[in-house]
Formats: C-alpha cells, sequence, structure tokens
C-alpha cells in the first residue's frame, strides 16, 4: 500500500472511530446528507470531516464576514462594547460545544450550525426581519424570517446565486433554530426526512409563524437552539446596564437567587443545570426551578430591554428607514439608468438561475445582506441632501 493511500486509510478509520465514541443520540458523521446531488470526483480525498466541510462553507461566506456590523439587540448605540453579532454566533458556538462535549455529541456539526443560524439576519436584527416581513407581507408573496434567510443565503445566494452545497443537518438546525422560544424540554423531531425539511423551509416563506412549530432533526439542533438563548439572555443585560437602560439590582430576586444575577453565572447554571438533567436522554432538559427562573428572566428582559420605552422610539424610525429602503429598491430594479449602480449592479454579478428569482425576493436579498452601516449611508444618500460649496 502507498504511503498517501494509508494515510488517507488511516484517517478514515479515525472517523468511524469517532462515529462510534459518540453518543447513541448523536448524529454520526456517517450521517451526513447533502440536500443537493454531489459533483466530488471518486479520486478526491479532503482531510476535513464532513461537518468540517460545512464549518469552513459558513465561515468563508460573504455572509458571514458581514456579521461584524450588525449589531444584536441595542441598534443604535454608539458604543464598542455593545454585543455585535459576530461575537454572538461566537459565544453561541462556545456554549453549545461545551454542552455538546458534555453530552457526548458531535461538536463539528453542532458548530457548523452555531455559525451559521444568523446568516440571514437583516440590518439592525429583529426591527430590520420586521420590516422586511411587513414589505413582503404587503406585496403578496410571503413572509420573512431570519432563520429561513439564513438557509437561502447559504443555498442560493452566496457564490453570486450559486450557493453551498451544505448538509441537510446543518441547514435544518439553522432553520430550527429559533431562540425566541423558550421550552423546558427541547425534542428532535429524529424521523425528519429531506421531503419535510423543504416542507417546513417554504412555509416559513409562506405560513405565518411556521418557524414556531418546527423542531430540529438532531439534538445537535436542539443544543444551538437553547444556546441562543443562553448566549444573549445575560448579554443582553450587561449591554443593558453598559447603555444606562436598567440597572443590576433591577433584576427581580426570585430570578438571580436561582441563576445568578450576571452573565458569567446566568451561563455557567443554565449549562450545568441542562447537562445534568439531559444526560444519557434522547432530548434536553432543565429542572423546573431553573426553567421557571430562565422564563420568568425571558419576559423581564422583553419588557425592560426590547420593548424599553427608548428603544421602541428608535426602534420605530429604524423600521421606517428599512422599509423605505424596499421601496427605493424595488423601483430602482426598473430603472434604465441605474445599470452601474445600487441594487441593478448587485443584480449584474449573480448567475443567470438567481436572475429568475422574484423581484421582491431580489429585494429582500439585497436588503437584508446589508450591514448596519452601509444601510444607514444609503439611506443618507438616497433621502438627505447632499451639501456643496458650488454646482460643479
Amino acid at each position: 500500500m502507498k504511503k498517501e493511500d494509508e494515510i488517507i486509510r488511516q484517517s478514515l478509520l479515525a472517523t468511524q472511530e469517532y462515529d462510534e465514541r459518540l453518543s447513541v443520540f448523536a448524529t454520526k458523521n456517517s450521517d451526513y446528507i447533502k440536500v443537493h446531488p454531489t459533483h466530488t470526483k471518486p479520486y478526491d480525498f479532503d482531510v476535513r470531516w464532513p461537518y468540517e466541510k460545512d464549518i469552513d462553507r459558513i465561515l468563508y461566506s460573504k455572509a458571514y464576514r458581514r456579521y461584524v456590523d450588525k449589531t444584536q439587540a441595542l441598534s443604535f448605540f454608539n458604543n464598542v462594547h455593545i454585543t455585535k453579532r459576530s461575537l454572538h454566533v461566537q459565544w453561541v458556538s462556545r456554549i453549545a460545544r461545551q454542552i455538546g462535549r458534555c453530552l457526548n455529541l458531535n461538536t463539528d456539526l453542532i458548530e457548523a450550525i452555531a455559525l451559521g443560524h444568523d446568516l440571514g439576519h437583516a440590518p439592525y436584527g429583529h426591527v430590520g426581519e420586521k420590516a422586511i416581513n411587513e414589505c413582503l407581507k404587503e406585496r403578496g408573496v410571503g413572509y420573512f424570517c431570519h432563520n429561513a434567510n439564513s438557509v437561502r443565503e447559504l443555498l442560493y445566494v452566496e457564490r453570486k446565486g450559486e450557493g453551498y452545497n451544505v448538509s441537510l443537518q446543518v441547514l435544518d438546525g439553522i432553520l430550527c433554530h429559533n431562540g425566541e422560544m423558550i421550552n423546558r424540554i427541547y425534542k428532535p423531531d429524529a424521523y425528519k426526512t429531506i421531503d419535510q425539511f423543504w416542507k417546513e423551509y417554504h412555509e416559513c416563506w409562506h405560513t405565518p409563524h411556521a418557524s414556531e412549530h418546527i423542531a430540529p432533526m438532531t439534538l445537535e439542533g436542539c443544543v444551538v437552539r437553547i444556546s441562543d438563548v443562553i448566549s444573549y439572555i445575560g448579554k443582553d443585560i450587561d449591554d443593558a446596564i453598559n447603555v444606562g437602560l436598567m440597572k443590576r439590582s433591577d433584576l427581580p430576586s426570585d430570578i438571580t437567587n436561582v441563576i445568578g444575577d450576571g452573565n458569567n453565572s446566568m451561563i455557567n447554571h443554565l449549562v450545568e443545570d441542562l447537562v445534568i438533567h439531559s444526560y444519557n436522554k434522547p432530548y434536553l432538559e432543565f429542572s423546573k426551578e431553573t426553567f421557571e427562573a430562565l422564563n420568568k428572566l425571558y419576559d423581564f428582559i422583553s419588557i425592560h430591554i426590547h420593548h424599553n420605552p427608548v428603544l421602541v422610539k428608535e426602534n420605530e424610525k429604524l423600521f421606517r428607514m428599512v422599509k423605505e429602503l424596499y421601496d427605493v429598491f424595488y423601483e430602482d430594479l426598473d430603472d434604465p439608468h441605474l445599470k452601474d449602480r445600487g441594487i441593478q449592479k448587485y443584480l449584474s454579478g449573480m448567475n443567470a438561475a438567481y436572475l429568475k428569482t422574484p423581484k421582491e425576493l431580489i429585494v429582500s436579498d439585497y436588503l437584508s445582506g446589508m450591514t448596519d452601516t452601509y444601510l444607514l449611508e444609503y439611506y443618507k444618500k438616497v433621502f438627505l441632501p447632499t451639501m456643496r460649496e458650488n454646482i460643479s
């Protein structure tokens, strides 16, 4: 046997041995399913394990680079210590891999889902998401939710419309990551098929609130889903305190007595409680006491942070801004004088298959792909006068 063949054999053997050491409830590397046929030549060899390839596809995507200028919850504060989405996805990945390691799950699959779960988020977070959703509803073409848009970004927008051939398990975890819902028990939809995945994906675009009724097909997807909550719930409090929206002493004692009053203590308690009550089980579970405290904390930050009167007032401006730009881009698509600018320039770089996309979705893709700063500067250029010393 040639040296190269022996290296390949040992690498494949290591993958098989890793699968054998995983929990019986884990997703094996041998379970890896592509949503599209692969065209890899039989003699091609890649030292990466299956889900590592998906991690790299996500890490090197353009959408991943744009995380760095998309805020998490507090969009309009000029403070470098406010959480950006780039940090959020890293924290989700770190927390989720920690849980996955304790439960002996596939940490490569966990990392891929975690890093990709917010790729389709609009600028200004959920405010931008709601604005684009409203625009699609008004035109009768469906609904916008960032989880389905993250799948769309990977499959149909990246690489000039060619997309990436990411695995079913990763795409499903991204689609079903809804971090706006908290449960005591997270059970995977273990018998989900690829046909069911596509059905759920399309329902997210065409049925209101469809995201609230789907569950990941893997336990790893469930881990990312709850890690999303664990990652932001304490950090949103830290951010709110940093900008003066609240004080730590405002937190109710019936919450802090159970899970603590700081981001570190909250993460440690929630992770520890989840691991203890989920060990060797085919689902994830919090203790009753911890879940009740977490649920109360979620309600608290919803009222005192996410729906704080200061945020509500400013978010209304951001909502109008995103909607107005959607209308501008929608009209610009048919303007013969804009062939080399804006949305038409974006279209000129896409492949023939993408050009068949409905007009409303093209605008959604273009707008949702913008960063906070880029959108704000574009808005100024379109709607605010340019100050000049003279006409020349």
